[in-house]
């Protein structure tokens, strides 16, 4: 192989690589200790379930972080980020999981509206120095809750791509299909939680919040 061959070869192998993690670098690792906050509604908060089986409880376990539990049953996107001031300036989080939407689907709110409060709360917390990660809830489907195969509403792939930002596509849709991890047709039981802790946690390491 000739000497000159070998940069260009060092930057296929790049680029390759730059390829095949979505064309980004990882995030940094948040250490153990760092506050983070799990904004949402009652598909983060303990519904029907303790407290220390919901889900932002599990992934505190699992990466020692400071997780608070910012989920409040039956809250649209608009109530989340009428909270959302507050709960910054209270714990001043260094990264975000916004997990909302559903039940702005469930109540048929405009698709812009729900998009422009997700997209208003990703920036409300990157303007305060946050990282931020967006969660998808799947849409409603009766054919996906009769045949268990719930899939993301398409809407979350925008706001992070126009936002730019990680999105957690499938954790949520996967343990909602599953009927043994359900304790309705909506919500996780403590087995779905448990799911999702690990879920969640897998695909933060992959953005490279965790490890």
């Amino acid at each position: 192989m000739k000497a000159a061959a070998l940069p260009r070869l060092a930057i296929v192998t790049l680029l390759l690589a730059l390829a095949a993690c979505g064309g980004k670098p990882k995030e940094a690792v948040l250490p153990a200790g760092a506050k983070v906050l799990a904004l949402g509604d009652s598909l983060t908060a303990p519904h029907g379930v303790q407290p220390q089986e919901a889900w932002p409880t599990l992934l505190a376990q699992k990466t020692g972080w400071q997780v608070i539990n910012g989920g409040i049953s039956g809250n649209t996107s608009g109530d989340a980020m009428a909270r959302l001031p507050a709960l910054l300036e209270e714990h001043q989080p260094q990264l975000v999981l916004v997990t909302l939407g559903g039940n702005d689907m469930l109540r048929k709110l405009p698709a812009e509206q729900t998009v422009a409060n997700l997209s208003r709360m990703l920036d409300m917390a990157r303007s305060k120095g946050a990282k931020v990660v967006l969660l998808a809830t799947p849409k409603p489907s009766l054919a996906g809750a009769v045949f268990n195969n719930l899939s993301a509403a398409d809407f979350y792939e925008d706001v992070a791509k126009e936002r730019k930002v990680p999105l957690i596509k499938d954790a949520l849709p996967e343990v909602l299909s599953d009927t043994a991890m359900k304790s309705d047709q909506l919500h996780p039981n403590s087995a779905g939680h448990a799911k999702l802790g690990e879920l969640i946690h897998a695909d933060l390491i992959k953005i490279g919040f965790a490890r």
